[in-house]
């Protein structure tokens, strides 16, 4: 569920177009290592410009600061003069080759070289089609990614988000960096709320097709949708336990908005929450020990935990007077949530173990954060220069990446998990 429809919950008591993106980075990280992406030899004549989408994705993760190879074409095979490229400050270079063959797909490979060492670090080949061109790409982000921090890379991972252009609703799955999107569901009436399940395979989200808010399941990969939530009142704010098993989400079934849990195979919601105020916005730690949610029983809207079973609930927010939407990070670290401060909206973050909050952005209509599955970037939705937008960014706030569509409100992203 979106702030704005945080915001009236809370106050009432109860075309491909639009898909395409552009990354523009902005910030200086503290520690970034310098490397150097050549152009891949033959991506001229490609479809997609591999390295680029590479440089793109590196940059993106904060981890990495980009040497200038303007005009240097590189393959697998080329050794690079090391000392050439230590004189121009890189600690690491890539280079490939994007080879058409004759049944029309392309052969993609590329090499990972340590320019201080001076060592051959590996590589790797595909064999995709012209459409999975992209997708090789992210690949090669993984793969450089892993080797040089030792850590697995998201950019081949998807995002889901909604776009609204005139009165039409779209909910779209897309690359990490927002591009290749495809829709999932079109509507004339509100999308809300999507959620992937923990093995990427599903969508719940929340549809007005019927007038009033319904939770579906969505197949990503055949289409096919199942009705979970259509109990007498509002079904929204679907989330997935981390086990796959089961949902939790708001229903106001008996009168005021609580926290439910719904099995996927039908049956009778089990209520969570039991108190007179509105609870809302769960969200399962990854370990499945607690639910995070939203609740305004101590006059304005925190964010709490509970077990489970709906026992031991306890309020976590203690700073600023208004905070919704809570993303708890893969790894169990941290909290990002959206707080009202001074009549603007702003993404904060949260490390569990010692409470410490840090004010993430300097935008002022923040909304739906979620975590990259490696716990390391926050995508978002918010506005820039009157424009909804969506953005990542770096847990410190220090290297953000807006990635702007072109056309269409943009709003609810959330973060697929890593494949299976």
């Amino acid at each position: 569920m979106n702030r704005r429809a945080v915001v009236s919950l809370l106050a009432v008591g109860a075309s491909s177009a639009f898909a395409q993106f552009r990354v523009e980075v902005s910030g200086v990280g503290m520690t970034q290592l310098p490397i150097a992406i050549a152009s891949f030899r033959g991506e001229a004549q490609a479809p997609q410009k591999v390295g680029a989408i590479v440089k793109a994705d590196l940059e993106r993760s904060g981890m990495f600061r980009s040497i200038d190879t303007a005009g240097i074409v590189a393959d697998e095979n080329t050794r690079p003069d090391l000392a050439v490229w230590r004189q121009k400050g890189a600690d690491a270079m890539v280079t490939g080759s994007v080879s058409p063959l004759a049944d029309g797909r392309f052969d993609v490979r590329l090499r990972l070289w340590d320019i201080v060492r001076g060592q051959d670090l590996g590589g790797q080949s595909f064999t995709v089609r012209a459409t999975d061109l992209r997708l090789a790409a992210h690949r090669i982000s993984d793969y450089v990614y892993e080797k040089l921090t030792g850590e697995k890379g998201i950019f081949s991972t998807r995002i889901a988000y909604v776009t609204k252009a005139a009165q039409r609703y779209n909910l779209w799955v897309a690359d990490s960096d927002g591009e290749g999107a495809q829709s999932a569901l079109t509507s004339p009436e509100p999308i809300i709320s999507p959620s992937w399940s923990p093995d990427g395979s599903q969508l719940a989200y929340v549809s007005f097709e019927s007038r009033k808010p319904v939770i579906y399941s969505h197949d990503v990969a055949t289409g096919k949708r199942r009705l979970l939530a259509n109990f007498r009142g509002s079904n929204s704010a679907p989330a997935w336990s981390p086990d796959g098993k089961q949902l939790v989400a708001t229903l106001s079934r008996e009168g005021g908005s609580q926290i439910y849990a719904i099995g996927l195979n039908g049956g009778e919601p089990r209520r969570l929450t039991q108190s007179s105020s509105i609870d809302t916005e769960p969200a399962f730690s990854p370990d499945g020990r607690f639910i995070y949610f939203v609740s305004d029983r101590g006059g304005a809207p925190q964010i709490y935990r509970m077990s489970p079973t709906g026992a031991n609930p306890e309020r976590v927010t203690f700073t600023g007077s208004y905070n919704i939407s809570p993303a708890v990070s893969p790894d169990g670290r941290w909290l990002a949530y959206v707080s009202r401060v001074g009549g603007a909206f702003k993404l904060q973050v949260m490390e569990l173990a010692s409470s410490t909050v840090t004010q993430i952005t300097d935008t002022a209509a923040d909304e739906s954060p979620s975590f990259a599955p490696n716990s390391r970037l926050v995508v978002y939705a918010t506005q820039q220069q009157g424009r909804e937008a969506l953005m990542t960014t770096t847990l410190d706030g220090k290297i953000k990446a807006r990635l702007a569509g072109v056309a269409g409100d943009i709003r609810e992203p959330d973060w697929g998990p890593f494949p299976r």
